[in-house]
């Protein structure tokens, strides 16, 4: 980034020209903030864009994309990401292959932007405000999780055009498609999700080995999330998981994290070893709870002896997780040890864990649990247990639909819509005529979700 100089005034001053793809950009900064103006062929690039929705705004944004001039197609990327369609999806993946980076980017945001819950704010706009040190904007809706997703279903052309872009010589726009493809694309269900996954496997795989940790980083993170395990998965390519076997010995830890995490959503039972080894090598800490965490989320009888161990320990971040584990491979005759262990730990997040045990392994109810999700130090975790009890089990958050709080009201939409039990959709009918405006979106993206589901 270009520096201060002295005597000059850092709220208004340009500092260089530099080009990008055949654009010219000029960096000003002003009163903190790093606005970006690009010009091509003489033309200031300013995304001075129609902010209406008309379907004559919409028509001439999307004619523009196919102008031969950049600036022409920058700008209508730039409108369609301010005023998003959703008919205008398609024709934008033909933008996020264009030859200039920039078009490239405001693309891949205005593609977010129709199939996001909650758009993308005005002062992330790529191309035109860009704040120092901020995560670009697919990482950022990435990080949002599932509950980000809006109830639109994003056609396959723009999956396909996201993934492409992965393979993009810019690292900025190759890092940028490939979050945007694994926040949009993790939704997927049958045929269409089973070809998803067998094309995203060798793009997820050469970046695994690229020598930016920013790019090893995503494709970790985006791995785990598209290939979290549902019953109907084929097993998962050796060549992606044994890569992330690897990566769990990166020297970036933020990246052995990751992996640890997207094996344990794969449930990827060839890293049970090295998982093991691991835990006995790091024995506390955070890589020995993502380690642990991974062994109890792939969840398979010959980690038993292992997850029961820590039962034993002092460590009630470990002890948690070891009763998820347990919890999970279903064995009653594990119950008296877990009951054991909470007994002796009063912590809550133990004591909550022991509840999801009490729920998977003796059918106790889950209103402990569910208390957890208006309690933001207990959020995550009562969020987590809620989305794995619900399948064959909705016919008992009839009652949490009804509770007097909105936000319990929208936490149980959002869970149900995540744990997938088509059962679910005469509770979230009822969401739907809700007298909060935010349980209704919430309970719509959920049915959307579920309505998918239930076509197969």
């Amino acid at each position: 980034m270009p520096t201060q100089q002295d005597g000059e005034d850092p709220r208004s001053r340009a500092h260089q020209w530099g080009t990008t793809g055949g654009i010219r950009r000029k960096f000003v900064w002003t009163s903190g903030v790093l606005a970006v103006f690009l010009t091509c062929s003489g033309t200031t690039l300013r995304g001075d864009a129609p902010t209406s929705g008309t379907a004559a705004a919409v028509d001439q944004a999307v004619a523009g994309l196919l102008s031969p001039d950049a600036a022409v197609r920058f700008q209508s990327a730039t409108a369609l990401m301010t005023a998003p369609a959703p008919r205008a999806a398609v024709p934008l993946a033909q933008a996020v292959l264009d030859p200039v980076d920039d078009v490239q980017m405001a693309a891949i945001a205005a593609e977010l932007n129709i199939f996001l819950a909650e758009k993308l704010t005005p002062k992330k706009r790529i191309g035109l405000i860009i704040e120092p040190k901020n995560r670009g904007v697919s990482e950022a809706a990435f990080l949002r999780g599932a509950v980000g997703l809006g109830a639109q279903d994003v056609p396959l052309e723009v999956l396909s055009a996201l993934r492409s872009a992965v393979a993009d010589e810019t690292p900025r726009v190759a890092i940028e498609a490939l979050y945007a493809f694994g926040t949009l694309g993790a939704d997927r269900v049958g045929a269409d999700r089973t070809e998803l996954l067998r094309a995203a496997t060798g793009p997820l795989n050469t970046a695994l080995g690229q020598p930016a940790p920013t790019m090893r980083l995503a494709a970790v993170r985006v791995a785990g999330r598209l290939f979290q395990k549902r019953p109907s998965d084929e097993q998962v390519d050796e060549r992606l998981g044994d890569g992330l076997i690897a990566a769990l010995n990166d020297a970036d830890k933020t990246i052995k994290l990751a992996a640890m995490d997207a094996l344990g959503a794969m449930r990827y039972t060839r890293a049970l070893p090295a998982l093991g080894e691991l835990l006995a090598f790091y024995k506390k800490g955070d890589m020995a709870e993502g380690t642990l965490d991974a062994v109890a989320r792939i969840a398979q009888p010959e980690s038993a002896g292992l997850l029961a161990a820590q039962l034993l320990g002092s460590d009630p971040a470990l002890k948690a997780t070891a009763i998820e584990g347990l919890a999970r491979l279903g064995q009653r005759s594990s119950l008296p040890a877990i009951q054991k262990a909470v007994e002796n730990d009063r912590t809550e997040r133990v004591q909550m864990a022991g509840t999801f045990a009490a729920v998977l392994l003796a059918e106790a109810p889950a209103d402990l649990i569910a208390e957890g999700l208006i309690r933001a130090r207990l959020h995550d975790q009562a969020f987590r247990y809620m989305v794995e009890i619900a399948p064959s089990r909705t016919s008992t958050f009839l009652r949490f639909a009804h509770d007097p709080d909105e936000r319990m009201r929208v936490e149980i939409a959002e869970i149900l819509g995540q744990a997938g039990d088509p059962a679910a959709l005469s509770i979230l009918e009822r969401l739907t005529a809700d007298t909060d405006a935010q349980v209704v979106a919430a309970a719509k993206r959920a049915t959307a979700r579920l309505n998918r589901l239930a076509q197969l």
